[in-house]
């Protein structure tokens, strides 16, 4: 371990953590409410990573659609994916009620593949390097300390920002779930579809309204991700990484998601940095190294509900 670089890769690992935390929650919200693991987040993300640059666009490619500052791009492209989310559950998972859940994650594997398509042949495949942001990605600032190497611990803005932006936008989702009325009939749905159908609650309104929360908070992990790294249809394979970061936080738990993201981002981040790691894409195989670790100890998760059932 070259023990210099430890300092900048655990600050940089957590702060990529925050992003990939984000991500993981809306597949979490999805599992929360309809008990569906969705494999078309992915793509829901790279969805919503093109609309924003179709809104906005970078100005010397002519990409720009109407021209909008970032933020109301990033709006227009939360709105569709909203309401692409929607539609998802009411046309395509809807009428899979009552199915076997084998029957159910197959439609959300060929949800991936439709919305593949529809990006490639709507946005093309060619990737754009400079996705708008708010600070150039290069642009950084140093913190002294002598521990690190040069004494020096370097941020990028960007990374610094998109790391706040993603802690407030899970610090805003938690408060929705835990203190609005339509937030706790979605978590009592959550718990029980039948008790929560016996008060009252419209159970199929809160599938249709987590499909499109997931959307938005799809999309928001997309722009941020590509402000770090830019916009790309293969965005959509992030999700191989969130993956290890939703079990291991637990498949039930929000908090868990971010938790988990930060520990992913983090291991990521050290083996990076190890210069005894000889073995190829080392930093993409750590997270499930250490998501079999905490499986073993832990089989529900940090945080996930342990369940008693009969069967």
């Amino acid at each position: 371990m070259n023990w210099v670089l430890v300092p900048q890769a655990v600050v940089t690992g957590i702060l990529n953590g925050g992003v990939i935390g984000l991500i993981a929650l809306g597949v979490v919200m999805i599992y929360k409410s309809s008990e569906i693991f969705n494999f078309s987040q992915g793509h829901l993300l790279t969805l919503g990573v093109f609309l924003t640059w179709w809104f906005a666009g970078a100005k010397e490619t002519g990409d720009e659609l109407f021209n909008l500052p970032l933020v109301f791009a990033v709006l227009a492209a939360f709105i569709i994916a909203a309401l692409i989310g929607f539609i998802i559950e009411r046309v395509a998972l809807r009428p899979m009620a009552g199915q076997p859940l084998l029957s159910i994650i197959l439609m959300t594997l060929g949800l991936a593949q439709l919305l593949e398509g529809v990006i490639n042949l709507t946005f093309g495949v060619q990737p754009r390097s400079n996705f708008p942001a708010p600070f150039p990605a290069t642009e950084s600032f140093k913190i002294p300390f002598s521990l690190a190497f040069n004494e020096t611990i370097f941020l990028r803005k960007t990374l610094v920002a998109t790391f706040i932006v993603a802690m407030l936008g899970t610090a805003l989702l938690i408060l929705f779930f835990r203190f609005t009325r339509t937030g706790l009939a979605m978590r009592a749905t959550a718990e029980d579809h039948e008790l929560a159908r016996s008060i009252g609650i419209s159970v199929p309104r809160v599938f249709g309204l987590s499909w499109a929360i997931a959307g938005i908070v799809a999309a928001a992990g997309g722009v941020l991700l590509a402000m770090q790294i830019g916009a790309s249809p293969t965005l959509s394979t992030v999700v191989l990484v969130a993956f290890p970061a939703i079990l291991l936080g637990g498949l039930e738990s929000l908090p868990g998601a971010i938790i988990g993201g930060i520990a992913v981002g983090l291991a990521q981040g050290l083996v990076g940095a190890s210069s005894l790691v000889v073995i190829r894409n080392s930093a993409a195989i750590a997270p499930y190294v250490l998501l079999l670790i905490i499986m073993f100890i832990r089989p529900e998760g940090l945080f996930g509900q342990k369940r008693i059932e009969r069967i």
